[in-house]
């Protein structure tokens, strides 16, 4: 049995859209199980029940936010060693994730790939041979949170969700036209990239190393390389099964905002203090000030004052 589980509140999949249309016309005809949700108490149960009765492949519909919530839905009703083979079908916003490891998310993510990555899932079938084992990472936080994700950013990361969400319409234009203010901001000191580029005051530890900076502009760990709009902050991402890509800077808007060329191109940040573990295995950030504490993972905003980042379960993810 293979099993599809599509977030109806992901953007593209809350109406009656083309690519909620061709997920469910393949599905149909593939004979492919379909199970919409639209909370994480029916996810949680959903992955309960797709774990109960055994499923050869789980194709997880949604944006960044919906892939990681259904792995880590899923990775608690199966456990870490057990998850079935994974698919992502895109019907988010931007599903950064995605577009790294499927062939489909950088020709195009729309409804002619949904159907294709849902066809393609059910004709497979759960063959080792069309799949490739990635690896993710474990987030957990001292206000209980336990998530299994991808992309981890704390301080312009989250300064940048916050304005991105309360634009009028989120998407990737909008994305691209924040990020370019806060480049041409950050010569001049721009009230935007102040907002976004300002170091948060935070104690970092990466591998047991403690960090000598005491506040952050960046902080991101990561198990992809495009971290989003063809930043490559972490250009060997992904690289070991067990670690991630760990990059942070202490440098204020004047100094780290004209470094974007630098990620474009995938080249290291430069500046004294920068940390850059290409192999980490384990991050942990702790907020001087609890009232600003907020981590980004996958695009979901989390207040926390602690928060650790381990390499997480490998999973295996249908080509």
């Amino acid at each position: 049995m293979i099993d599809l589980v599509l977030n109806r509140r992901a953007r593209n999949l809350a109406g009656d859209g083309p690519i909620r249309r061709a997920l469910l016309v393949a599905a149909r005809e593939t004979g492919v199980c379909v199970h919409e949700t639209t909370s994480l108490e029916q996810l949680e149960a959903v992955a309960r029940t797709i774990a109960a009765r055994g499923s050869s492949r789980v194709i997880l519909a949604g944006g960044d936010g919906s892939y990681m919530a259904g792995v880590t839905a899923l990775a608690r009703a199966f456990g870490d060693g057990a998850l079935p083979p994974l698919a992502f079908a895109p019907g988010g916003t931007v599903g950064t994730v995605a577009r790294n490891w499927c062939r489909a998310g950088r020709r195009g993510w729309g409804a002619r790939e949904a159907e294709a990555i849902v066809r393609a899932a059910a004709a497979e079938g759960a063959s080792p041979s069309a799949e490739d084992a990635r690896p993710t990472l474990r987030v957990t936080d001292d206000r209980g949170g336990d998530r299994i994700g991808f992309i981890f950013g704390a301080g312009l990361v989250a300064s940048f969700f916050d304005e991105y969400y309360a634009s009028a319409a989120p998407g990737y234009g909008a994305a691209a036209r924040i990020v370019a203010r806060v480049f041409a901001q950050s010569f001049v000191g721009g009230e935007l990239a102040r907002r976004v580029l300002d170091p948060v005051a935070a104690t970092l530890t990466v591998d047991g190393s403690v960090a000598r900076a005491r506040a952050w502009s960046l902080v991101l760990a990561s198990v992809v390389r495009d971290v989003g709009l063809h930043m490559w902050v972490t250009p060997q991402a992904g690289e070991a099964l067990d670690a991630f890509h760990a990059v942070a800077s202490p440098l204020g808007p004047r100094a780290l905002g004209p470094q974007m060329p630098l990620v474009l191109a995938g080249k290291k940040l430069r500046g004294r203090g920068h940390v850059d573990a290409p192999r980490a295995r384990e991050l942990t950030l702790r907020f001087a000030d609890e009232t600003r504490g907020a981590y980004v993972l996958d695009g979901d905003v989390v207040h926390a004052r602690e928060v650790r980042v381990q390499a997480g379960p490998v999973i295996r993810l249908a080509r």
